[in-house]
């Protein structure tokens, strides 16, 4: 792509990078979200403001964040040839996909939490916080370096 399109590669990228940001944003803000809703009451008006919050991040921010750098990325990477001998692109793969997963998975705790249940306590929140961190710092490694 970047042989065939050049004027329109470096938009791809851009648009990658930036919905890259968002979703990362949005991983970063939906735990802590959680950890807000923790101090009210189930069924409670707090409650129902941070569902609210909850609700608007995952659907203003965070799926369309998702599909956006799906579907860039694996643009990018088919325009470039990268699939065939880039082993650094597997792995930045593997680990978008479990990026990916734990994305689906905090949003049904979300859910759960926006319904009145309480599966997670504030120390795990806390804790599932920094996956997203732990993870963008492998994947940016990955595509910077190409180690392999």
């Amino acid at each position: 792509m970047q042989a065939i399109f050049p004027e329109l590669y470096p938009w791809l990228r851009i648009g990658h990078i930036v919905f890259v940001v968002f979703w990362m944003a949005g991983l970063f803000m939906l735990p802590r979200q959680c950890i807000y809703i923790l101090d009210h009451v189930p069924g409670s008006a707090g409650e129902a403001k941070w569902a609210d919050r909850m609700g608007k991040l995952r659907s203003i921010i965070l799926t369309p964040s998702i599909i956006v750098v799906w579907i860039l990325g694996l643009a990018l990477a088919v325009g470039l040839g990268a699939f065939s001998g880039a082993g650094w692109l597997h792995a930045k793969l593997l680990l978008v996909v479990i990026l990916s997963g734990y994305h689906g998975w905090l949003v049904a705790q979300s859910k759960k939490m926006a319904r009145g249940e309480r599966p997670l306590s504030e120390k795990t929140l806390r804790i599932l916080g920094e996956v997203p961190a732990l993870l963008l710092v492998l994947i940016v490694t990955l595509v910077i370096l190409k180690p392999f």
